[in-house]
């Protein structure tokens, strides 16, 4: 298996290579191996830290036929044969950035019982998220909120949205843009995404009190 030897700005260039075939290969050769190198580097730490056991996930934009992916990501979920149903954390990038989320996407069947909890929790959940984090509404966008940003409405208006629109999605973690040192230094990465993980576990449990 690949080892993970810290992400070069060639790996952010992929996403401008032309055509579905093109970008693809490109992805699978260079990006697709690092991603999973991290995530299986960072599974028996989530596995520990969530207390379900987790397993690696790599995208495979296999739904594709003509438009090429914009971001690809390796997930980590408590599922072996899936994970877009289930809450789970995600490392990956877009061309202008790295993204370590956790998330609860359309799939999920819990998307309006977690909105439910997370509404309850509001004010722990807005207290213990750290300032520098971000949000975000739709994983096939790069746009995010800023959690400085978010106050009590503003969180409200995104869970409402997580329960009563059949496309919404919540995901919760930090950006890293691709000039950012700590990119090239694997070990900084890896601990910077353990970090994050422990930050976000919290809200992972609060999707265990559901099963």
């Amino acid at each position: 298996m690949a080892t993970f030897n810290g992400f070069t700005q060639k790996d952010f260039d992929v996403f401008s290579i032309p055509g579905l075939e093109n970008r693809m290969n490109a992805l699978r050769e260079q990006i697709s191996p690092k991603l999973e190198a991290i995530a299986k580097e960072l599974e028996p730490d989530v596995t520990a830290l969530t207390g379900d056991e987790m397993f690696v996930h790599v995208a495979k934009h296999a739904r594709r036929k003509t438009n090429p992916p914009n971001d690809t990501w390796a997930a980590l979920a408590s599922n072996k044969r899936g994970y877009k149903k289930l809450p789970h954390f995600q490392v990956g990038l877009w061309e202008s950035h790295v993204f370590i989320w956790f998330a609860v996407i359309y799939e999920s069947p819990i998307k309006q019982d977690f909105a439910k909890t997370l509404e309850r929790n509001r004010k722990e959940v807005l207290s213990h998220i750290p300032d520098q984090f971000v949000w975000s509404v739709d994983h096939t966008k790069p746009d995010s909120i800023p959690h400085e940003e978010v106050d009590e409405e503003k969180f409200l208006s995104m869970t409402d949205r997580l329960k009563n629109v059949k496309k919404a999605e919540i995901l919760c973690g930090q950006n890293i843009s691709r000039d950012d040192k700590r990119l090239k230094d694997a070990d900084a990465f890896i601990e910077l995404c353990r970090e994050t993980f422990e930050k976000l576990e919290p809200l992972y449990r609060y999707t265990k009190q559901l099963n």
